[in-house]
């Protein structure tokens, strides 16, 4: 890939578009913080801000207010930019029961959702792609002003591994194993990977192809892209960077200071239940907190994690969470399709 962008059509800007250019990008070339095109449905809105990104040459999150729309828009910005790393970033729930308790009748409904893992995967490319270059365009739903964890764990915590490099391939799955992968040797899907001898195949949480890395000694002998489905070889690459299979990763000095957090907040809250008589409540939280404690512990990662990401992420009280915004660097350009949808819409999710 490219690390600049390369519009690619075989039309040209035609009637009004020219000077909508032009304006648009001497606007953001003086520092215009806010501008509008407008434009009748049909009229080559897409195609005039696919030659502004081209001009002013910016990482660019193109903002929807709908899944559906966000698509079509994504189909587009792919074709106009097929050297350039184009990703949708949704929300990636199919369906989502939250937690709730009625202390009246001990009644507990415990979290319950279905991940859709197409969109997870497309998500966690997205943020891949915005720390591995510039030549980056999001389309995003108004998702991406919710918390996904911190983007400077997310990124120090990747792994970069360059083919003649010194590696022990021990510490290796030790360290994929730390960034939430699991090893499977049956099952070799995202998020995963396997070990078969020297050789150790990684499917990353972003990706539709797999990395093989095979080891000789305590050196990384050759690293190759393969089909997870067939190993059909697919490229060379010297150099590869694995990120996180989660975007709650947190490293474990970090994670052994938050769970002294959240172990001090729980006991305050226990208190606070007991000394005003609120046994049941005392007791659900007890037994919640102590099982997602001990799996954060063990584990790293925990059901529901998001609930304890202030702490993770060493935040203040009301200090807002980590979201894809924190993601891109700070010169990105902003485009709000249909702003007189999605604008009400994101303050109101905001609020």
């Amino acid at each position: 890939m490219s690390n600049e962008f390369k519009l690619n059509t075989k039309y040209s800007p035609m009637g009004d578009q020219p000077a909508a250019i032009e304006s648009l990008v001497n606007g953001l070339k003086s520092g215009t913080k806010e501008q509008t095109l407008l434009g009748v449905t049909g009229s080559g809105k897409t195609f005039t801000m696919a030659n502004v990104i081209q001009s002013v040459q910016k990482p660019t999150l193109v903002l929807s207010h709908n899944k559906t729309l966000a698509a079509q828009l994504y189909s587009e910005f792919r074709t106009f930019f097929p050297e350039n790393e184009v990703h949708y970033f949704v929300s990636y729930f199919d369906y989502y029961q939250p937690e709730a308790y009625m202390a009246s009748s001990d009644t507990y409904i415990e979290k319950d959702s279905k991940i859709n893992e197409e969109i997870d995967r497309l998500r966690h490319a997205a943020t891949s792609a915005l720390l591995s270059g510039r030549d980056c365009i999001i389309v995003a739903s108004v998702s991406c002003i919710y918390g996904i964890g911190s983007r400077d764990d997310y990124g120090e915590m990747s792994i970069t591994v360059t083919n003649g490099e010194k590696r022990r391939q021990d510490k290796f799955i030790r360290h994929l194993t730390d960034i939430q992968y699991q090893r499977n040797d049956v099952d070799f899907h995202r998020s995963t990977f396997r070990v078969r001898g020297d050789v150790v195949d990684v499917f990353p949480a972003g990706g539709e192809t797999a990395f093989r890395i095979e080891f000789f000694g305590d050196q990384v002998d050759r690293i190759t892209e393969i089909n997870p489905l067939t190993g059909e070889i697919i490229d060379q690459p010297e150099t590869i960077r694995i990120f996180p299979g989660s975007h709650y990763v947190t490293p474990q000095d970090k994670l052994k200071i938050a769970i002294g957090k959240i172990r001090h907040e729980f006991e305050n809250r226990l208190d606070e239940f007991e000394g005003h008589n609120k046994l049941l409540e005392a007791q659900r939280l007890g037994q919640r907190t102590k099982f997602d404690l001990e799996m954060l512990e063990e584990t790293g990662f925990v059901k529901g994690i998001e609930n304890y990401s202030r702490y993770l992420t060493n935040r203040e009280p009301g200090e807002q969470p980590a979201t894809l915004l924190d993601y891109f660097p700070d010169d990105f350009l902003m485009m709000i399709d249909e702003s007189h949808m999605t604008l009400p819409q994101v303050r109101g999710m905001y609020n």
